[in-house]
């Protein structure tokens, strides 16, 4: 008896998401254009954050840039190679990979440019649904302009994406992927919340700096 054909297309998903969401792109960007290893520096992830506070503002909007579209690269071969009800997981993987990358050690970032990677693609390849970014990527803004600190901001994205999935699909596997994702997203973020709650995480300082 032979694996389900929706299984199958789900591991191969994955596994192609887990590669390209691998890819550190902080960690390319920060040594071909810099001479510097982003690790070493600021809060050590290879995420756009912590590439515009060692970096600069350029470097953190091409950092994230390419960190979001991995994610829709690996959904989108998904969806054109095998089917749209998977590349939702090509989505996940690659937030997965970009957190424990296997080409950078596994020490990645905390999937902040993944989690728009993966709406992105969803919105595109699964449900057609502008909102689905567009809604989460709001509260984002919101809250990072009143608080002014990223961490916050996409923590309530996550959770944010997480219930609007739910509301709008009865797709089980979808709800699943978009649960985990904000799992994935808050358990990153555990040292953050930690500082949060006694008033020391950093507040957006690369934001008005001109390197």
């Amino acid at each position: 008896m032979g694996i389900h054909p929706l299984y199958l297309n789900i591991i191969i998903a994955s596994i192609i998401g887990y590669l390209l969401g691998s890819i550190p792109f902080a960690l390319v960007i920060g040594k071909l254009f810099y001479n510097t290893d982003v690790r070493e520096y600021g809060s050590g992830n290879l995420g756009g954050s912590n590439a515009g506070r060692v970096l600069g503002k350029k470097a953190a909007i091409s950092v994230i840039a390419l960190d979001v579209l991995k994610v829709v690269l690996a959904a989108g071969i998904v969806a054109y190679f095998l089917e749209p009800a998977a590349s939702i997981w090509a989505g996940l993987f690659a937030a997965i990979g970009h957190c424990y990358p296997i080409f950078a050690g596994f020490r990645g970032g905390k999937a902040v440019a993944t989690m728009f990677g993966f709406l992105l693609s969803s919105a595109i390849f699964t449900f057609q649904d502008p909102w689905m970014l567009f809604v989460p990527l709001g509260v984002f803004l919101v809250i990072l302009l009143l608080f002014k600190m990223v961490s916050l901001a996409s923590i309530f994205a996550a959770v944010t994406q997480a219930i609007y999935i739910s509301f709008i699909t009865e797709y089980t596997s979808a709800i699943v992927a978009s649960i985990l994702l904000a799992v994935l997203v808050i358990f990153r973020h555990i040292p953050n919340i930690k500082r949060i709650a006694n008033g020391t995480e950093a507040k957006v300082g690369w934001l008005t700096k001109n390197k």
